[in-house]
């Protein structure tokens, strides 16, 4: 059991929280920041378990946290830590499978509840690897030892069901307002004129993508779809931001077919890069909640993006849909938006609007209180 709360100020209990985060993805690791800050200014004191590079990169701790460095999930380490980070804790919250796994282990023998946030699907290639049936019994694992799963998506509520969850639920998940906001006005323009002419794109289209360079992020579709604009006159040029293994193979592809792809490597200007853009792409399969997405319709970029997984649930009518996978698809509507100044603007509108309809933070915040409010009892 978990010891009694200390008092608040107030003379209240203090509820104490711990939020585990495993490989700390964009989409999590800027949840988990916008929900800290949320806890603590309701006085919930959270303790964030994650590696050293994530707390560098979205700074737990300026948002009121105590965090705590956890080794990466491959590491056997990270269960005795997070064993004594919830020593004290009346509820754990961990976010994706690896940290819900390592959170139950850490948990296990204790009467705390945990609550899981599913934020995107496990990915394995192909239906009948032993990687897939070892997701799915992961996946068993993880939804049956949580209190409650929130899905960030529809399709990841049914799939916690379908695994075993005891509550799965739509989790209310805002798009994190910047920790700096961008120049606005004629300093904005001065901004992305200086953007572009960095990545040597003054007097050409850009087409702007972000994620991990891994292999089922889709970037061979984006480099067969860059394969069929050569044609274009000019010729747009494709920024990647993110680094990962299958960076020789993508640029001995780019280099060998002569393609119009820069990869930009690791930025920690995304914002500045998308606001440059003329169009946003989006390859992956699997993210429910695609950061690049929600960035795109809030600043105004026009998007296009694969149909699957709660990608339409996410955008709407605010983006440009087309078939997972579909590499030819990719182009014609990437190649359509670049030629219809008033698509591209209605496209902004939509997304825009779309945005709007997404929760706060305070509302997902609350959400999220309320939940932990059932399972220890706080008020």
């Amino acid at each position: 059991m978990s010891h009694p709360s200390s008092p608040s100020a107030h003379g209240q209990p203090t509820l104490r929280t711990v939020q585990v985060l495993g490989g700390g993805s964009a989409g999590s690791s800027s949840h988990v920041r916008s929900l800290t800050a949320g806890l603590v200014a309701r006085g919930v004191r959270v303790t964030v378990c994650a590696p050293m590079a994530a707390e560098r990169m979205y700074g737990f701790e300026d948002a009121g946290a105590h965090h705590l460095p956890v080794p990466r999930r491959g590491d056997p380490a990270s269960v005795a830590a997070l064993r004594v980070a919830c020593t004290d804790a009346d509820l754990v919250h961990a976010h994706g499978l690896h940290a819900a796994l390592r959170a139950s282990l850490a948990l296990s023998g204790r009467h705390v509840p945990l609550v899981v946030t599913w934020h995107t699907r496990s990915y394995a290639e192909g239906s009948r690897t032993a990687r897939t049936h070892l997701l799915r019994m992961l996946e068993r694992r993880v939804a049956r030892a949580a209190a409650v799963v929130l899905g960030t998506s529809s399709d990841l509520v049914d799939r916690a069901r379908a695994r075993g969850a005891r509550d799965a639920r739509l989790a209310a998940v805002s798009f994190p307002a910047p920790r700096e906001p961008l120049p606005e006005g004629e300093e904005a323009e001065r901004t992305r004129n200086k953007t572009r002419a960095e990545l040597g794109c003054v007097d050409r289209p850009l087409v702007m993508a972000v994620g991990s360079l891994e292999r089922h992020r889709g970037h061979d579709v984006l480099l067969d779809a860059a394969h069929a604009l050569l044609g274009l006159d000019p010729v747009p040029l494709l920024v990647i931001a993110g680094e990962g293994p299958e960076r020789p193979a993508l640029q001995r592809r780019i280099e060998a077919e002569g393609l119009a792809v820069r990869l930009a490597g690791r930025r920690d200007d995304v914002a500045e890069l998308l606001h440059a853009a003329d169009v946003a792409v989006l390859a992956s399969s699997w993210e429910s909640r695609s950061p690049l997405a929600q960035e795109a319709l809030h600043a105004r970029v026009p998007l296009v993006a694969t149909d699957a997984d709660g990608m339409p649930e996410l955008v709407g009518d605010g983006a440009e849909l087309v078939p997972d996978g579909d590499a030819p698809a990719l182009a014609r509507a990437v190649q359509g938006l670049l030629a219809d100044p008033l698509r591209r603007d209605q496209l902004k509108e939509r997304g825009a609007a779309q945005a709007a309809s997404w929760p706060t933070e305070d509302a997902t915040v609350a959400q999220v209180l309320s939940v932990y409010d059932e399972l220890t009892g706080f008020h």
